[in-house]
Formats: C-alpha cells, structure tokens, sequence
C-alpha cells in the first residue's frame, strides 16, 4: 500500500482497530499506524493532512 491507496489503508485500519472511533484519532497516531500496517510500503514522509484527512474520513465511513 501506499499513501494514495486511501480506501485500502482505511479497511486495514478499520480491521486493525475494531474498538478505535477514527473521529477522535489524532493525525499524530493515525500516520504512525498507517506506517506500521502490514503491507504499507512508501516513505512515511510522504504524507500530509489532506492525505491523513482522507484516510480518516474513510476510516469513519467503513466504521458506520
């Protein structure tokens, strides 16, 4: 995976993190996550907040 696979980094943290509500993840945590899924292979400085924002936003629709 990499930074642009929003969809697919949201299902994996949505499966990674059952008891986690996204809405209160702080970007912070959300990027150090998203660096340690298994599978996530691109440079961890690549991200930005519109990147961590998408993902969150995913994150929140895959939950509900």
């Amino acid at each position: 995976m990499k930074w642009a696979d929003s969809l697919d980094i949201a299902i994996a943290l949505s499966e990674k993190f059952p008891d986690i509500d996204p809405k209160f993840v702080r970007f912070t945590d959300l990027h150090q996550w998203v660096s340690e899924l298994d599978g996530f292979a691109d440079d961890p400085g690549r991200s930005n907040e519109k990147i961590l924002e998408a993902i969150q936003m995913l994150w929140i629709e895959e939950m509900e």
